[in-house]
């Protein structure tokens, strides 16, 4: 690691903790208040060490963005006293593992999708799918996929450039706000699900670059980028409004798929006899059923 990788990493560190604990009360934390003046939001690094049973001093020392050798007991002390959710207490395993990972890097993702995983995608003819990587680059999608997504894969970012990408999309086409009607939520989701890619992989340089992009382009994105926000991309129900059969919720599931890492497939499925239902069939009628590749 260089020397400036290690800067950054010890930085994120430093906010990600101080983040954190801005965020969690002494009352939040079941601990006493004296007196009526806090001169600091949140905990003080004092208070987090009681919490999490270490000195002040190893706790300002972790703080400061130095969690090489932290060991797991820590890691958890430290989790239970910030009240971390799982996306956040695996950011924080992330973002230890990489204070003290060796110099070697692990091979590149290569965003290739074997022919087995194109197959299955093009057999869901009744159900949007697409695969894509952890920078929100839609890599395939079925005919379906695609019919949804459509003002996406129309968008005119897209046209000189590619691949496709939702998080592009969302922070520079001003057209996503007809797209995504809660587009806050949908806005602070994708910045949180990113912030949680980076620890998963701090030195994928198209993760970097994007980033990078977006920080400059929208100040939409570097705000909440500033928050230090971190969450799992699961499950949930996406609103969206397309522009040919208007308002849909539907519920979808993202899966990892084992043997290609880095790559995950998001597939929706609505109840059935559902409105939703009815209207995708509607739209599955416009539509062929081959897996495009971009």
């Amino acid at each position: 690691m260089s020397g400036s990788e290690r800067h950054e990493q010890a930085n994120e560190v430093r906010e990600f903790l101080s983040t954190r604990r801005a965020r969690l009360t002494p009352q939040r934390a079941g601990l006493p208040v004296f007196g009526g003046n806090r001169r600091v939001a949140g905990l003080r690094r004092e208070e987090v060490a009681l919490l999490a049973g270490m000195s002040v001093d190893y706790y300002i020392r972790l703080e400061r963005g130095n969690l090489s050798g932290a060991s797991d007991s820590v890691l958890d002390s430290l989790s239970h006293a910030l009240q971390l959710d799982d996306a956040g207490r695996a950011y924080l395993y992330d973002l230890a593992r990489a204070a003290t990972a060796s110099e070697r890097r692990p091979p590149a993702a290569t965003g290739r999708i074997r022919p087995v995983i194109l197959r299955m995608l093009d057999a869901m003819t009744d159900l949007p799918g697409y695969i894509r990587n952890g920078r929100f680059d839609i890599l395939a999608a079925n005919s379906l996929g695609r019919a949804l997504y459509a003002p996406v894969f129309d968008s005119p970012l897209f046209a000189q450039r590619g691949p496709v990408n939702t998080a592009r999309f969302l922070f520079l086409d001003p057209g996503s706000a007809d797209f995504w009607p809660e587009w806050e939520k949908a806005a602070n989701d994708s910045v949180a699900f990113l912030r949680t890619e980076t620890g998963r992989s701090p030195r994928d340089k198209g993760l970097t670059d994007l980033i990078g992009e977006l920080s400059t382009k929208s100040d939409e994105f570097a705000q909440r980028w500033a928050r230090h926000d971190v969450k799992f991309h699961r499950s949930g129900v996406k609103r969206l409004h397309h522009p040919l059969v208007g308002d849909l919720a539907l519920p979808y599931e993202a899966l990892d798929l084992p043997a290609d890492p880095g790559l995950r497939i998001t597939v929706y499925s609505p109840e059935p006899d559902s409105p939703e239902r009815r209207t995708l069939d509607l739209l599955a009628s416009w539509t062929g059923s081959t897996a495009l590749e971009r």
